[in-house]
């Protein structure tokens, strides 16, 4: 199981608690593999991306408006966090959903 997400995230530090046995990657250090990425936004659409951040508020209107893959390509914090690849299985955000699926409390 991988959880992508940021250190310094705060809902990626509680998911990292509650996984122990999951790998971390920082999408800022080490960003998110293409094919992972397309699938996570095949599955989740724009719910990908995190609207309320300051790096989308520092985009311009033409940035906001590219294909949202290559956005988060270059932008990989834009990205809602974590994203969990369990398998083939994406979860999206550290939701009680996503505990109740992982079977964590």
């Amino acid at each position: 199981m991988q959880l992508f997400g940021l250190k310094n995230c705060d809902t990626c530090r509680k998911a990292l608690k509650a996984l122990p046995d999951v790998d971390f990657l920082d999408v800022r250090a080490d960003g998110v593999p293409a094919e992972l990425l397309s699938r996570a936004f095949a599955q989740f659409g724009t719910a990908l991306l995190n609207t309320r951040s300051a790096t989308w508020r520092g985009l311009d209107e033409s940035e906001k408006a590219d294909d949202p893959v290559d956005l988060l390509t270059r932008h990989p914090t834009l990205m809602k966090r974590p994203l969990i690849a369990d398998g083939e299985t994406l979860y999206l955000g550290w939701t009680p959903e996503t505990r109740s699926s992982l079977s964590v409390e």
